[in-house]
């Protein structure tokens, strides 16, 4: 195969997406694993104010720690993805001339997050070096009807004791009073508090809803690195309107970049 033939099956196997209503552009692949609103919701949870380096772990073609970059001029994004097909697409993000304005302020760390001690270090993640860091991890179980895409399989179907193991790393990786938010599903909340207890306290907790009289299908949670404060509940997100497929204002805002989802 020429190398002209290499960079057209890769253009057919990838799409060059618009965010933030073109604030920035992600390369994906065409099937599998796509980011959609959860990176958005995800990258929403950090306050417009932040400055200071920022940890999107398991973050695919980098749609959630991109998304931060744009929004928070003077934060820097590392993208850490053990699947090295998806690592590329997020490099070919950055490299992107769509993104210039972001290249000096992202990168890429092709590594597993639940590697320890020397290893995780040696592969970039050292410990305090980050101020946030995000997570949306695998959250199907097992069970589960399994995707045939391998890329959309690994990034969606949840091992056992996941949100331990990732919960660990963050808590090494996070300095002191630094951020951590979750996206995941309503029922791994006991989890995921259980293997935040001593490391992240001041947990709020937002329910996400499709409408506001339907269930939560998603809960994002955000924590400080060893506080010591209580959890909040706070008041529900619902993404579209009463009825239809309209977004609501809220979640239309949230989606482009013009709003947080805490209002800092």
């Amino acid at each position: 195969m020429t190398a002209f033939a290499e960079i057209a099956d890769k253009a057919e196997e990838s799409t060059l997406d618009a965010f933030h209503r073109g604030a920035f552009h992600l390369i994906q692949p065409r099937r599998g694993h796509r980011a959609g609103m959860d990176a958005m919701m995800l990258a929403a949870s950090v306050p417009g104010s932040f400055a200071g380096r920022l940890a999107d772990l398991g973050s695919g073609a980098g749609a959630a720690g991109l998304a931060v970059a744009t929004r928070c001029p003077d934060a820097t994004v590392a993208l850490v993805e053990r699947d090295q097909e998806m690592a590329d697409y997020a490099r070919r993000s950055i490299a992107h001339e769509a993104n210039a304005g972001l290249r000096d302020r992202a990168s890429v760390i092709e590594a597993d997050v639940t590697l320890t001690g020397k290893a995780r270090m040696t592969a970039g993640l050292a410990d305090r070096a980050f101020d946030f860091a995000l997570m949306n991890p695998p959250f199907n179980a097992a069970a589960d009807r399994p995707s045939p895409d391998a890329l959309r399989r690994s990034a969606h179907v949840m091992e056992d004791g996941l949100f331990e193991r990732w919960l660990r790393t963050a808590a090494a990786i996070v300095r002191p009073r630094g951020g951590l938010s979750i996206i995941a599903r309503p029922g791994s909340l006991p989890e995921i508090l259980a293997a935040m207890q001593g490391r992240f306290g001041a947990a709020q907790i937002l329910p996400i809803h499709p409408r506001t009289h339907e269930p939560a299908i998603r809960i994002l949670i955000r924590a400080l690195r060893g506080s010591r404060a209580g959890l909040t509940l706070m008041p529900a997100l619902a993404i579209h309107e009463p009825t239809g497929r309209r977004f609501s204002q809220q979640a239309d805002a949230i989606n482009n970049g013009r709003a947080t989802l805490f209002g800092d």
